[in-house]
């Protein structure tokens, strides 16, 4: 009995280690947010650098996460996950120590390049050591650290700059550098040299195909649409998140803590959604009503926050947009993973670097069109978004007759 109740603590050990690591990098990358624009004012910079910053991250992550993946293949999980972290921490303590927005540059493309590396990583060891019936679980507790970590990290942030603008990233530094330690120390190999030799071989032949080439391919798939619609729900998160702080900078000179405070309570509002909101109405009307309805409530959002006077309204209309992305998200990658069929890692795979590529598009423009208007970006994001919508409407139409016809 001993035995096996230490048989199974020894099998959470790995998976808790690994929660807390991307928690760390989550707190790291969420607690950006509130002071980015206050620490690029520093050096002079405008809304396009911020943009091009937060943009950065996402397009290193883009380019380097199926690399890491193969690479993590090859040498094993621990490797990369420790390099991740050591990777990371390196960025967190340039970008606090920087004197120059070139630093800010370097910090942020180190920062998204062994982020890349430490994510996948960690879901394939979740896959190396749980069984088909236990992966969901694992997974899920992966997810469930990353959102808490990007959800906490604005609220840390916006609170250490009060102190030093610095504080916060010397904080994320320091606390990546400790899991990398305790990761060296603890963590086992989930994925041992005579399994990857035996991949190896079974897997020898195999053409890896160019990830630009897959996504030009996957737009004329079945799920082409859907994908689309993950990059326009990512743009519309990515428009509202780079610039938000610039933004309450400038027309209310809001602090970082106050603008910290606001991104934990609509996060809140957000982790609070999809944990309660979306199974109950997906189940009751379906995930093509609730992505829908998600993309409107999230247009509404974007369009009444540029008539926030108060704090209170800042903080309700900003709460209307995140609840209509964070309905959004899971029930259009639930609405995707019905459609996969047999091919749903091959798909998912997909559906992140469509999520990337949002990622990258929506800081950059949303920085461009803040130096025109500071409300265009948010107007442009709802345009976007009821672009997306009324195209739903039509390829939902289209995929009903279809069905009639074939019928």
């Amino acid at each position: 009995m001993t035995d096996q109740h230490t048989s199974k603590s020894r099998s959470k050990t790995p998976l808790i280690l690994l929660s807390f690591n991307l928690f760390i990098v989550m707190i790291g990358i969420g607690l950006v947010i509130p002071i980015l624009p206050f620490y690029i004012d520093m050096f002079g910079a405008t809304a396009r650098t911020l943009g091009f910053l937060v943009a950065v991250y996402a397009f290193m992550q883009f380019l380097f996460a199926p690399m890491w993946g193969r690479v993590s293949d090859k040498i094993g999980r621990k490797p990369l996950i420790t390099l991740g972290l050591f990777g990371f921490a390196v960025a967190e303590f340039i970008f606090a120590f920087a004197t120059g927005i070139w630093m800010l540059f370097v910090s942020r493309i180190l920062a998204g390049l062994f982020g890349a590396a430490l994510m996948p990583t960690a879901m394939a060891y979740v896959s190396d050591v749980t069984s088909e019936e236990k992966r969901g679980q694992g997974m899920g507790i992966l997810g469930a650290a990353m959102g808490l970590g990007i959800v906490v990290g604005p609220g840390i942030g916006g609170w250490l700059a009060e102190y030093n603008l610095s504080l916060p990233f010397i904080f994320a530094g320091t606390l990546a550098t400790i899991a990398g330690i305790v990761s060296i120390l603890v963590l086992p190999e989930s994925y041992p040299k005579e399994k990857r030799e035996q991949d190896r071989l079974q897997e020898a032949g195999v053409k890896q195909k160019n990830q630009f080439v897959m996504m030009a391919n996957a737009i004329n798939s079945p799920v082409g649409f859907l994908l689309i619609l993950v990059f326009i729900m990512s743009f519309a998160l990515a428009n509202f998140q780079s610039i938000f702080g610039y933004y309450t900078m400038i027309r209310y000179e809001y602090t970082p803590s106050q603008v910290g405070l606001i991104v934990l309570l609509v996060g809140l509002v957000g982790t609070i959604a999809q944990g309660v909101l979306v199974g109950r109405l997906t189940r009751k009307f379906g995930e093509q009503k609730v992505v829908m309805f998600s993309l409107l409530i999230s247009a509404i959002g974007f369009v009444i926050m540029t008539f926030a006077t108060t704090f209170l309204l800042v903080l309700l209309t900003t709460s209307i947009f995140f609840l209509g992305n964070s309905l959004l998200r899971p029930s259009l990658n639930s609405f995707i993973s019905k459609l996969a069929g047999k091919k749903q890692g091959f798909i998912m795979g997909l559906n992140n670097s469509f999520l990337s590529l949002g990622n990258t598009v929506g800081p950059i423009l949303a920085g461009i069109l803040f130096e025109i208007n500071i409300h265009i970006p948010y107007l442009f994001g709802a345009f976007i978004l009821l672009v997306g919508l009324i195209a739903t409407k039509v390829w939902l139409s289209q995929k009903a007759k279809q069905v009639e016809v074939t019928t």
